[in-house]
This record gives structure tokens, C-alpha cells and sequence, in this order.
């Protein structure tokens, strides 16, 4: 059954294939070699410019895609030996101001009036990079995977600027060829452009992309056509060093004042221009943006995302293997319980069909925690098939050095010898991106039996204009392991099929409207159910990009092992109990272009023992655009039980302020108030861009005690990095 359902989805893929013509291969932008030296400065007044072909005549996605843009965009390209440089004319369409969120990097796209480049190095209309920038320079910049998915975590070394003008904004880009990856003499690479107007909630594109699917689909691309092939990058070789220094105290158990003292190394090194060997030696990432926390009141364990530098690039051949609950690796499982001494990893293309990621990272030991120093490798190849399609194979091993299981104390957790996981994967995406799906197989080997276990899975999605329906399905066998990797749930089989649909209505208010359905059902390996969760919802999105949608939910849950309802350590359900709850959902944002903002969600129903949970969420946002953002999130929970829990309360705040007094000077304040765990956690981090990927950090983190309000312990950082090519 399982060979079958994977040769079913492999056919479909060869017969959704069969035509091979890039969709949007008319649209032309030739790009020819400046004839004059190009500063960026955000004004259009180089020869280069006046020679450059014009894209413009740009198509609009949303709120309608039939028709041309009413915002006029032109757009021009050229190159040197060095850089690739982009200029964009962003006229306007009606007065008013911008609208932006603040200066910060990486911003939020829904928020702000930007423009963005999609770029296909490779014309394999999967992979890729993007840049752009808002109405007031913040930079944006990602690393592009699986068709559309973007990456915004990834940083790296290019210059920009943008210039406001009475009529238009401008923005000139000039990005090194040492900062992409390509590869040697293709001619032809896909490129688009997307614009988004706040001011009349238009986006756009040159090459028309169907309003069902995001700007940056890479199916839709158009052909950047070189005059010559691009230059090589040369030495391709950049060091990042950093020193750091700091100080911490742990106040709740008393000691001394703990400094930090160190030194590191990142290095990047160009194997080819498609091909990269990245370096790290004793890597620090006390820079990275805390979590956002959640109230936990599921049974399984919570993801948070990877956004370490150094796991980001070409990430998805090993990040993106499997689905969201059965990851065979998981980066964060590296280096959060024990420091990195050293690591590799070569990624990147070898040719237009292939693609490979070989890592390795060393861990040192524990001694606290008994847990020894330890191996962690990754290796995955890539084979596209077709027009995007592609088949991949991840091998994962995780090695304990040194291991003395006698010498592990009875308290303390047991670490295994060794963990390994083979997979093969096809991942469906068709010349159009109607269809897309996914079909994989894992399998786990540990030092006992008791870690040989096996995992199959696969989906098929449809997405139309106005239908949208997927059908998925699971299999994780009991003794499946995956110890660097993210996989909650064990030994089930799931069945998920969705569906919903969309109106389009000739309306001055609204956009769309229509209803989703889900069922997913839950059985343990003797097939008994164990779980079902379904819903029923409805979805109305304004024209003005406001957005409303209220669920009717039903669960079933039959615990498959103990469970405290509360998540607080209190009593627990007995394994085996049932529990029904239906419930009533609504969730609401504001249009994004107002100086306020706000958004909110509530649930209200039954939960475990025959109780009922309420749930309120609320977000509020005010800018003084573009140097001050403030935000403010908050959840309320109240778990009404039977004794001996009763009624239980969860508040969650985190108010936010943001403050950007240049687009390369950046102070972020983070509070977050737990109830659940009882913490308070104070975040501040100033970060100063120097120079082009060059950085000076100062993070100051402090975690209280709410009652009473005391210290709990407090640390202060200050970091300096720098980026040297060589």
C-alpha cells in the first residue's frame, strides 16, 4: 500500500510534468554591462541608467489579476565585474504618505509599502534569493526554498538606498556576486519583481502571478537575459570573526558573578560560484532574537524556529526534509544543551539537476548533566525531476564520543551511543504550482531494537483560484527515533483531508469570502482512534486587507498516556480517558496600513474532564512610522476543571517597543510575563550595522520571579562582528 500510494504520486508528478515551457517566458528583462560607473545614492543620474532596458507595465496579483496595475512601477538592471545593481522607480498611484512599520530589517511584507526581487540564479524555479527594501530603505533581504518559502533569517553583504521624492520613491540596490550563489555560464536567470501600495492595497507584479499564490512564486518568473554570462565572483572567501565579552549571576541560587570571555570564527569560502564551504569555530549566537513564548496547553512538545546564521543557507536540504510534526533534523537540537566546538558544512549546487549538503558539528561535553561530547552529521543529496519536482535522500547521525553508559548517574537522563536516520523523499510541485505534494519514507537505527522504527507519509494539494483541497496522511511506528530531529507524536497513523473555497465578489468592500474544512483523525498502531479534530470555519477578507474568520471546532482526545490538563504539574488524567469538547473560534486583524493596528482571537468551549477553556488574545500596534514601533500581545486562559484542579488562570504579555533611528541602528525591548512558568523576561538588545554585515551588539537579559518580584538571574552581553572578504 505505501510503495503504491508513492509510485500513485510520482505519476502524477511524470503526467503534470510532461510539459516543460517556462510559463511566464515572454517576459524578457535584457541586462547589459553598465556603461558607466553606478553610485548608490537613490538617484537616477548615470549613463548606465539611461542605457538599461525598462521593466514596467507591471500586472496586478491582488485585489484582482486581471487586469494591469493601477501603481506604476519601472524597474531597470545592470552588472560589473563585482555587483549586480537594480534600480526601481516606484511612482504613486494616489497622495498620501507611506505606510511602514519602522525602519527595521526584515520586515513584516503585509505591513509595509515595499518592493522586492525574486531572483533564480539557476532557472530551476525552486530555488533562489530575494531582495528589496521599504518606502524608507529598511532593508529585506532571504533565501528562497521549495518554490515560494522564504527565509528572512539569512544576512548577508550587499548596499542599498532609497530616496522619497513629492511623486515616487526610488531605490538602487547593488548586490556582490560573491553574496549569491550561480552557476558558471547559465545566461538565463528567472527574475521577478513584486510591489506592494498600501495606499490602494494593489500588488503587483511584472511577470502576473494568480492571486491564489504569493508574489515570490518562483513558477511565475520571468527571463533576466544576460549579454554576456555573469563575471565570476573570483576568491570567494569571507572571514567573520568576533569577540565578545559578558557577565551573568544566577540570583536564585546564589554564587559569584560568571564572565564570559571569547573569541570565534565563522568563514565562508566559494568552492564554485553555486558551491560553498562555511566554517565555524567556537560559534556564539547570543545575538539571536529571544523566542516568543506561548501558554502550553498541548500534550506535545512546542517548535520554535531555527535562526542561527550558520544553519540558514541552503537550510532546506536538511530543515525542509518531511513535514512540520516528523522532521528526521532539527538544527536547534545542536548546541542548546551543550556548546559547539567546531563545524562544516558544504551546500550549494553542482549542477542544475543536482544539489548537495554535507554537515558536520561537534559538540563538547556536560559534566553537570552527564551527557558526553558529541557527533552531529547531516548529509542530503537533491535530484530535480521535471520542471521543479525533485527527489531527496537525508542521512542523519548523531554519535555520543567517549560514552560510559555506567558512568551516567540513575537521576540524570540517558543519553544513547548513537541515532541514525535514512530517508528518501519526492517532493511534487508542478509547471504551475496547481498541484503540489510531498511522499516520504524514514527509518531510525539505534544501539537496541528499541530505536529501529519507521515513518511514511505523503500529501497531494490543489489550489484553483477559488477551490483549494489537500489530502494527507501518516504513519510513525512506536519505536521510531529521531534524537536530532523534531518529532512529538508517536506510533499513530493520521488521515488529514482539507478543503475550501473562495468568492471572488464584484464588491467596494469585500475581496473574498468562502468556507475551509478539516478532519483529522488519530489511530494508534492497533487502530484504535485516539484523536479527532475537526473544523468548519469561515473566511472574509476586506478589500482594505482586514481579515475575519469564525470556526466551529470539535475534539476528541482518548490519552494514550497521563496528562495534567493544566500543564502546571498538577494531578493527572488517567491513561485511556475520553474527552469530547466542542468549541467556537473567531479571529480578526485590522487593516495593516493604519498608524494603530489590532487583531484579536477568542475561543470558547469545552476542554479535558468535561471543563470548559476560554481563550482571549489580543494585539495592539501604534508607530510613529518610521523610528518608533510599539506592540503589545497578550493571551488569557481560563481552564474551568472539576476538582482537585478547579479553575485555573494562564495570563501571557509582551509588550514590544522597536526603535530605528537609522536603518543600521536598531534598539529592540522585549518583556515577556508568563504565568504558566512563572517568569518574567526582560530582553534588550542595540545592534549597530557598522558596515555592510558588520555588526556591534549589546544584549542585556533579565529573568524575574513574579511573586515575589525578585531576580531571578541576569546577564549582559557585548558582541562585535565583523565581515572581511579576502
Amino acid at each position: 500500500m505505501r510503495i503504491s500510494l508513492l509510485s500513485i504520486l510520482l505519476l502524477i508528478g511524470i503526467f503534470l510534468e510532461i510539459s516543460a515551457q517556462k510559463i511566464n517566458a515572454e517576459y524578457r528583462l535584457n541586462i547589459r554591462k553598465a556603461s558607466s560607473p553606478i553610485l548608490i545614492d537613490g538617484v537616477m543620474d548615470e549613463k548606465a541608467w539611461e542605457d538599461a532596458e525598462v521593466a514596467t507595465d507591471f500586472f496586478m496579483i491582488t485585489p484582482m489579476d486581471t487586469s494591469f496595475a493601477r501603481v506604476k512601477t519601472d524597474v531597470r538592471m545592470s552588472y560589473d565585474e563585482e555587483h549586480l545593481y537594480l534600480i526601481v522607480i516606484n511612482h504613486h498611484a494616489v497622495e498620501g504618505p507611506y505606510m511602514v512599520e519602522s525602519l527595521r530589517r526584515d520586515f513584516s511584507f503585509g505591513k509595509n509599502d515595499n518592493f522586492l526581487l525574486f531572483m533564480d540564479p539557476f532557472d530551476d524555479q525552486t530555488n533562489g534569493f530575494s531582495f528589496g527594501a521599504n518606502a524608507v530603505g529598511a532593508q529585506w533581504d532571504g533565501i528562497m526554498s521549495n518554490g515560494n518559502q522564504m527565509d528572512l533569517s539569512w544576512d548577508n553583504k550587499w548596499t542599498s538606498k532609497v530616496k522619497n521624492y513629492e511623486d515616487k520613491w526610488i531605490f538602487e540596490a547593488a548586490i556582490p556576486f560573491k553574496s549569491i550563489r550561480y552557476k558558471k555560464g547559465i545566461t538565463e536567470w528567472g527574475i521577478n519583481f513584486s510591489r506592494l501600495d498600501l495606499k490602494t492595497t494593489e500588488k503587483s507584479g511584472w511577470a502576473p502571478v494568480p492571486r491564489q499564490f504569493p508574489s515570490s512564486t518562483l513558477a511565475y518568473t520571468g527571463i533576466l537575459a544576460w549579454d554576456n554570462p555573469p563575471p565570476q565572483a573570483g576568491p570567494n572567501v569571507s572571514v567573520i570573526p568576533y569577540v565578545l565579552g559578558g557577565v551573568s549571576k544566577d540570583f536564585e541560587n546564589g554564587g559569584d558573578p560568571s564572565y564570559r570571555r571569547e573569541i570565534g570564527m565563522d568563514a565562508k569560502i566559494g568552492l564554485t560560484s553555486s558551491l560553498n564551504l562555511d566554517l565555524t569555530v567556537n560559534p556564539d549566537f547570543s545575538q539571536v532574537e529571544v523566542d516568543r513564548q506561548v501558554t502550553n496547553l498541548d500534550r506535545f512538545e512546542l517548535f520554535f524556529p531555527e535562526r542561527r546564521q550558520f544553519f540558514l543557507e541552503n537550510g532546506d536540504l536538511f530543515a525542509n526534509f518531511g513535514y512540520s510534526t516528523i522532521r528526521p533534523f532539527f538544527s536547534r537540537r545542536i548546541g542548546l544543551n551543550a556548546p559547539i566546538q567546531f563545524g562544516a558544512r558544504v551546500s550549494g549546487k553542482i549542477n542544475k539537476d543536482w544539489r548537495i549538503g554535507a554537515m558536520t558539528m561537534q559538540t563538547g561535553e556536560v559534566e553537570e548533566d552527564a551527557l558526553p561530547s558529541q557527533n552531529f552529521t547531516v548529509m542530503s543529496v537533491q535530484r530535480q525531476v521535471g520542471a521543479r519536482s525533485n527527489i531527496s535522500a537525508i542521512f542523519v547521525n548523531k554519535q555520543s564520543l567517549h560514552y560510559d553508559p555506567e558512568a551516567v548517574e540513575e537521576e540524570k537522563p540517558i543519553y544513547s551511543e548513537f541515532n541514525r536516520n535514512l530517508g528518501l523523499e519526492y517532493n511534487l510541485l508542478s509547471r504551475n504550482n496547481l498541484w503540489t505534494g510531498k511522499a516520504m519514507v524514514l527509518k531510525s537505527f539505534g544501539p537496541d531494537n528499541q530505536s529501529n522504527g519507521f515513518v511514511h507519509a505523503a500529501n497531494l494539494k490543489y489550489a484553483s483560484g477559488n477551490l483549494t483541497w489537500n489530502w494527507q496522511h501518516e504513519y510513525v511506528s512506536n519505536d521510531y527515533t529521531a534524537e536530532v530531529g523534531f518529532v512529538p507524536r508517536r506510533g499513530y497513523y493520521k488521515i488529514s483531508p482539507q478543503v475550501g473555497y473562495r468568492w471572488f465578489p464584484k464588491s467596494a468592500k469585500i475581496l473574498s469570502h468562502g468556507p475551509d474544512g478539516s478532519l483529522t483523525l488519530f489511530y494508534n498502531t492497533k487502530g484504535v482512534q485516539t484523536d479527532n479534530n475537526s473544523y468548519i470555519s469561515y473566511n472574509v477578507r476586506f478589500r482594505s486587507q482586514s481579515n475575519f474568520t469564525t470556526y466551529i471546532t470539535y475534539d476528541f482526545i482518548k490519552l494514550q498516556r497521563p496528562f495534567d490538563p493544566t500543564n502546571s504539574g498538577k494531578e493527572k488524567l488517567p491513561e485511556g480517558t475520553d474527552n469530547y469538547a466542542f468549541g467556537w473560534r473567531t479571529e480578526y486583524t485590522s487593516k495593516p496600513q493604519s498608524i494603530f493596528t489590532y487583531g484579536f482571537s477568542t475561543r470558547i468551549g469545552g476542554y479535558y474532564a468535561n471543563g470548559n477553556l476560554y481563550t482571549f488574545t489580543g494585539d495592539l500596534g501604534y508607530r510613529f512610522q518610521p523610528y518608533v514601533s510599539l506592540a503589545l500581545s497578550s493571551t488569557y486562559n481560563q481552564i474551568q476543571l472539576p476538582e482537585p484542579w478547579g479553575n485555573t488562570d494562564y495570563w501571557l504579555v509582551g509588550p514590544r517597543i522597536d526603535v530605528t533611528l537609522t536603518n543600521t541602528v536598531f534598539l529592540t525591548t522585549f518583556v515577556q510575563y508568563n504565568e504558566q512558568i512563572k517568569n518574567i523576561n526582560l530582553n534588550t538588545r542595540f545592534q549597530w550595522r557598522f558596515a555592510p554585515a558588520s555588526d556591534l551588539f549589546l544584549v542585556y537579559t533579565d529573568n524575574y520571579l513574579p511573586e515575589p518580584f525578585n531576580v531571578k538571574n541576569r546577564s549582559l552581553v557585548l558582541k562585535f562582528t565583523y565581515w572581511w572578504n579576502i
